[in-house]
């Protein structure tokens, strides 16, 4: 007689920041959690903007010691124009110290930050077991969700997080449907060293093929994102470390100094999508399973980490206190979809315009963009808007 299963209140699938996240957040929530996948790669040389309440959310959970000396400070965002356009924005500066804040966060690395958070989920051993394998398929099994591991394990759980990324095979085998689209764009991100200091500001250069944004990452240190025409991205890839540095002391008019390419490089294709639910049954989408789109603003895995707050704060409501009743999957679900609905929907349609403002040549929409921007560099009250809506604050 084979053995049962084992049962555990939620499964999260996924072992990228998001899932470790969602796994930490449902533990400490009170759920007793299985985090399948196989252990995440360190060795991950890109970065992340964190946030807003994402630091918050971190140091709560007891993430953020250990990444606190590791992180650049984000206290000014800087906007210039330097597209060919008939209507052009003025440049626009953001303070955080414009709506009472220090910073606007941080900038770090993904290999600290996987790292930590991997760390996090091994302290948890009472509340998380890791099963290192990979999620294949999804039954109904008499009130739960059975899955099935390719290490031949199954397990039985209430509720099930899909943070297994863009090509989830959670929300592939639960049938939910998305909506994408491209842009032509690709991206080229890298990290660098330079002689001038950029004194804790990210600057994004505007252009007509996209944002060349430029971010801290450490004393004398920042990171590109670097978006444009395929063709340009290519030629670029192209090019020895010299003549490249060389191209981004250009297109950022020399304010770095002597820029000295230090990391390996990255190029994708840009697109955007997202889900047509983020729940259905006893599964929710969180993360890049639920949604996707540019690098513009630094919104992505922030809006992931708003997710898991949320789904944290549902699940933490019906754990306690104690009542002895199984987690019901089905509900909590339910209430996270109805939740997250609004601010997902919101925040991807807001990039797609943003990005959709530069690609445009129609007049209308450029004139929109720059008077936008005019009336933020003009007025306070805009500008503050504007900075709290970035952070998603209050």
């Amino acid at each position: 007689m084979s053995e049962a299963p084992q049962h555990f209140d939620v499964a999260v699938v996924g072992g990228g920041p998001a899932g470790l996240a969602a796994a930490i957040a449902l533990a400490d929530a009170g759920a007793r959690v299985a985090l399948v996948a196989p252990r995440p790669n360190f060795d991950d040389w890109r970065t992340t903007a964190l946030l807003g309440d994402s630091v918050d959310f971190l140091e709560r959970h007891g993430v953020w010691s250990g990444l606190r000396g590791v992180a650049a400070p984000l206290r000014r965002m800087r906007l210039i124009d330097v597209s060919d356009r008939l209507f052009r924005a003025p440049d626009v500066s953001f303070d955080a110290r414009e709506i009472g804040r220090e910073l606007f966060g941080y900038n770090i690395a993904n290999g600290p930050l996987v790292a930590a958070l991997s760390d996090a989920v091994a302290v948890r051993s009472g509340g998380i077991v890791r099963f290192d394998a990979l999620f294949q398929t999804l039954q109904h099994d008499q009130g739960v969700e059975r899955l099935a591991l390719s290490s031949g394990e199954a397990i039985t759980v209430a509720l099930v997080v899909a943070a297994d990324g863009r090509n989830s095979a959670v929300r592939q085998a639960t049938g939910i449907e998305v909506k994408s689209w491209s842009y032509p764009q690709e991206a080229l991100v890298l990290a660098f060293s330079h002689s001038e200091p950029h004194h804790d500001a990210s600057v994004e250069f505007h252009t007509e093929a996209g944002p060349f944004t430029l971010v801290p990452h450490g004393q004398g240190r920042s990171s590109l994102v670097w978006m444009d025409r395929p063709e340009v991205i290519e030629r670029m890839v192209g090019l020895d470390d010299a003549a490249l540095a060389l191209e981004i002391e250009r297109r950022s008019d020399s304010a770095y100094g002597i820029v000295t390419i230090d990391s390996p490089r990255q190029r994708w294709p840009i697109s955007g999508f997202q889900a047509r639910r983020l729940a259905s049954g006893r599964v929710v989408l969180v993360g890049e399973a639920a949604h996707g789109f540019p690098p513009i603003g630094a919104q992505g895995f922030n809006l992931t980490l708003r997710d898991i707050a949320k789904l944290e704060k549902i699940v933490h409501a019906m754990m306690y206190p104690p009542s002895g009743k199984p987690l019901d999957g089905f509900a909590a679900a339910s209430r996270f979809g109805r939740a997250r609905r609004v601010d997902v929907t919101g925040r991807v349609a807001g990039v797609d315009l943003l990005n959709r403002s530069l690609l445009s040549s129609f007049l209308p929409m450029q004139f929109a963009r720059a008077a936008g921007l005019t009336l933020a560099r003009e007025l306070g009250p805009v500008r503050r808007l504007m900075m709290r809506a970035g952070l998603a604050a209050r």
